[in-house]
């Protein structure tokens, strides 16, 4: 008879956030992503294969990384965004670095990070005021289109976007994107993809909808549990579609699903509910960014 050996449990204490795999599960995650059809990634194809996988992704979804492709942010860009980041414990703590310490303290499941609605009002836009920026506009959240900051080692709960279509386009740094079969904490992983700028993840109703966001740079010698101590990181740019908006047809009214979304609670492992908001506006984040680069 043969026997089989049974591969060795790895203890807990190896299994860290955000995705509390070993390197062994880790190897074969990536391994399953690049067989996952459709493709997790649009990219430019390198082989058949490659490009048979991605021609199985939805026409929506290839027109919105289409439009996204060329979309990077300027070297002085992230260089500003570097500076807005970086640890400062005084009570000058530039923009970024305060939103994220105000958000750890109101939510201590999981290290925060920043979301930037393109078009809309910031919950913290009066923050930048100090940077020059006349916060005037009103409340509009809900924005389909959002760009992300992920301060190094800092990650979202696993989460889904409802019944929309969307893309995950990274812009600077690294993000790693892990894939779930469903919303439960001990779901099933599908596969573990590295977005380098200028690639993007997607995600549809049927496809691809639950997923974590985790940026994997280096996040500094002392960081604590909830902040990193660099101003590293990595930032995407993030499009969300309704059903109804799908199409080239009229929209209907319809609930807007990109206005909530269900997402697992990182400590109680428990269903939960999360009503969108954007920290900044891009006007905001733009002035801010302006202000610390022509400071020097």
């Amino acid at each position: 008879m043969t026997t089989q050996t049974v591969p060795q449990q790895t203890t807990p204490s190896t299994k860290k956030p955000p995705f509390y795999i070993d390197r062994n599960e880790e190897r074969e995650l990536r391994m399953r992503a690049e067989r996952l059809q459709p493709s997790l990634v649009v990219d430019q194809a390198a082989s058949f294969d490659e490009y048979v996988r991605q021609l199985m992704i939805p026409p929506t979804v290839m027109d919105l990384a289409r439009k996204a492709a060329n979309l990077r942010l300027a070297s002085w860009e992230v260089q500003a965004i570097r500076s807005l980041l970086a640890p400062d414990w005084g009570a000058s703590a530039p923009l970024l670095r305060s939103i994220l310490v105000r958000k750890a303290k109101e939510d201590n499941t999981h290290p925060p990070y920043i979301r930037v609605a393109c078009t809309g009002k910031g919950l913290y836009d009066d923050w930048a005021e100090p940077y020059g920026f006349d916060e005037t506009k009103q409340a509009n959240f809900g924005s389909p289109a959002v760009l992300e900051i992920w301060p190094a080692q800092h990650y979202s709960p696993m989460h889904s976007h409802g019944d929309t279509t969307g893309i995950i386009h990274c812009l600077a740094g690294q993000l790693d994107v892990m894939c779930y079969e469903k919303l439960d904490w001990n779901a099933t992983k599908r596969g573990l993809v590295t977005l380098t700028p200028g690639q993007c993840a997607w995600l549809s109703k049927k496809q691809y909808a639950v997923h974590k966001v985790f940026c994997p740079l280096d996040g500094g010698e002392q960081p604590t549990a909830l902040l990193n101590d660099t101003g590293d990181f990595g930032a995407s740019f993030h499009v969300y579609l309704n059903e109804t908006e799908t199409t080239g047809e009229e929209p209907v009214p319809a609930v807007l699903s990109r206005d909530s979304f269900s997402y697992i609670d990182e400590k109680t492992h428990e269903l939960k509910e999360f009503t969108t908001y954007s920290d900044l506006s891009w006007p905001a984040l733009r002035a801010a960014m302006t202000h610390v680069a022509s400071a020097g």
